[in-house]
């Protein structure tokens, strides 16, 4: 046990609460100490009984079924492996904008998923993320089925059309695929790259609660520094199994 909480202590402070949330919501879901139904998102209860939670409870619940509880640890896994690696790398010593990054990546998330009737959005929260990582790791190198290896770039977009194939739903992932790329073009793409107007900006109050570390610099002029990586293998993450295939509640 000592080692299980070395090594979750070990995880960045902000993906530890996020990657914590994501177990323990689903499991008191599991355990009925709450209805499943009340953690969904539910566009009518939270539009019409003003249900406030269920943008939050929606993004870190996923039903734990016995043909889902694989899909459940593979994001589980692409949530540890992808949000760690953004906080320690391209964000690293600047938590506040990396809680800025997540924030805005999960309200356009919810406005979609409330627009949509969407009930789970976990999927495409780390699949936002993951896309992010992968535009400052585009030269990175992993390994998908059958011993296929291309650059990181492309990783997003093959997931969601290997889902497609296997499963015919890529939603999730096309969701989380266009709002990481909204955040990437308007906060470095947009401004930097192309000239224009910096339409996105870490707000002033998210420094004082999050404050730079040692390292970091306040604010993004330029795009994050990305540490140089070796080829890395993305391991059982790349899309080894349908893991982004929709769900409506109550479905076994």
């Amino acid at each position: 046990m000592s080692d299980i909480g070395d090594w979750f202590r070990s995880i960045p402070l902000i993906t530890r609460t996020w990657f914590a949330g994501s177990i323990i919501v689903p499991f008191i879901g599991k355990l009925g100490l709450i209805n499943p139904m009340n953690l969904v998102l539910a566009p009518q209860l939270f539009f019409n009984r003003f249900h406030l939670w269920r943008p939050i409870t929606s993004t870190l619940y996923f039903p734990i079924y016995p043909n889902t509880g694989f899909l459940y640890l593979v994001n589980l896994y692409f949530l540890y492996h992808y949000s760690s690696r953004l906080e320690t790398g391209a964000f690293d010593g600047r938590p506040a904008d990396y809680v800025f990054m997540l924030t805005f990546n999960w309200l356009c998330i919810v406005i979609v998923g409330l627009l949509m009737d969407m009930q789970l959005l976990m999927i495409p929260l780390i699949m936002s993320v993951l896309y992010v990582w992968a535009q400052f790791n585009k030269d990175t190198i992993v390994s998908f089925w059958f011993g296929t290896r291309f650059k990181a770039h492309y990783l997003p977009w093959v997931i969601l059309g290997f889902n497609f194939i296997i499963g015919g739903s890529f939603l999730n992932e096309l969701i989380g695929n266009l709002v990481g790329h909204l955040y990437f073009f308007l906060m470095f793409k947009y401004p930097i790259d192309l000239g224009g107007r910096a339409f996105l900006s870490t707000p002033e109050f998210l420094y004082r609660i999050f404050p730079n570390r040692r390292g970091g610099v306040s604010g993004f002029g330029v795009p994050p520094p990305r540490r140089a990586a070796p080829q890395e293998q993305a391991g059982f993450g790349a899309g080894r199994h349908n893991w982004g295939q929709g769900f409506r509640l109550g479905g076994e």
